[in-house]
């Protein structure tokens, strides 16, 4: 079964930075694309930033120039780089892999970890 877990949310105030981290574990040999997603209460879960494979990002319009998202597909870990951070950034960031080559391939999810960010 592959899990995975993130890490690295937190409080921060307006104008800070926070870097997010999510690493696969399990019986992994491949990830297609890792991305980030959020939800902010009341929402719905958006996507904030995504990568394939082979390194290709696409950004949200909202988080662009600010957000950075980087992989490392040896370790089956994405990152995500928050910096000037609004509250209007304020949600739980969950981190997604489509798994292709896996004893169990499939689309997986991260719990979530929680970014709030105050004025």
């Amino acid at each position: 079964q592959v899990q995975l877990v993130e890490s690295g949310g937190g409080m921060v105030q307006a104008g800070g930075s926070l870097r997010l981290s999510c690493a696969a574990s399990g019986s992994v040999f491949g990830i297609n694309v890792m991305a980030w997603y959020r939800q902010a209460p009341g929402k719905q879960r958006e996507l904030v930033a995504s990568m394939t494979y082979g390194g290709n990002p696409d950004y949200a319009d909202s988080v662009k120039g600010r957000f950075t998202i980087s992989r490392d597909n040896a370790k089956n870990t994405v990152t995500l780089q928050m910096n000037s951070l609004k509250p209007e950034d304020t949600a739980v960031y969950y981190c997604r892999g489509v798994v292709v080559h896996a004893v169990n391939p499939g689309d997986y999810w991260g719990q979530g970890t929680t970014v709030t960010v105050s004025s």
